[in-house]
């Protein structure tokens, strides 16, 4: 994994609209998120042979978005190519945004998963994230319900823990690059 880069923003585009098809994100909506700066962490996960530059977008297999405000976080976006979900490129991505998180002084952090994404949802009640609500009609254009889901406290030892546990029993590994 590596930080989102100028480079990586037309291809998690076209990526967009194979993960998420009707309510896709635009290439502006990530420059715009990119545009934040230090209140905005973006990852791009990379599946590369030896001796692949991290510039070879074909090799881009995933890529999550955390929004950052004084004492929270909020997950905005998380993508997996469809044919790699299943294999913990998703799981990795939302355990480095919630250790950023928690690095940059986060106390909670929240996200929106569709009511129908049943995979997304258990993931992320697996990293202590709990139902607070729903939001109908809330992925536009199509109309979509979500679940509104928050992890509280995040920063405290014991969920630092957890996130190790939950690393430590998914599949492969991953190196993240700065």
């Amino acid at each position: 994994m590596v930080p989102t880069r100028w480079w990586h923003v037309e291809t998690i585009a076209n990526l967009e609209r194979t993960v998420f098809v009707a309510d896709a994100w635009s290439a502006e909506l990530f420059w715009s998120e990119l545009a934040q700066g230090d209140q905005r962490y973006y990852l791009t996960a990379l599946s590369r042979p030896r001796g692949v530059a991290t510039h070879d977008l074909t090799s881009i297999v995933g890529y999550a978005g955390l929004a950052i405000s004084e004492d929270g976080a909020y997950i905005q976006t998380v993508g997996v190519v469809p044919h790699l979900r299943g294999r913990g490129v998703g799981a990795r991505l939302m355990i480095s945004l919630l250790r950023r998180a928690r690095q940059l002084g986060a106390r909670s952090c929240g996200l929106e998963v569709r009511t129908d994404n049943h995979a997304a949802r258990a993931l992320y009640h697996r990293l202590g994230f709990v139902d607070i609500g729903q939001r109908r009609g809330y992925y536009q254009p199509s109309g979509g319900d979500a679940f509104v889901m928050r992890a509280r406290p995040i920063d405290t030892v014991g969920y630092g823990i957890l996130l190790d546990d939950r690393e430590r029993a998914l599949p492969g590994s991953a190196l993240l690059q700065p």
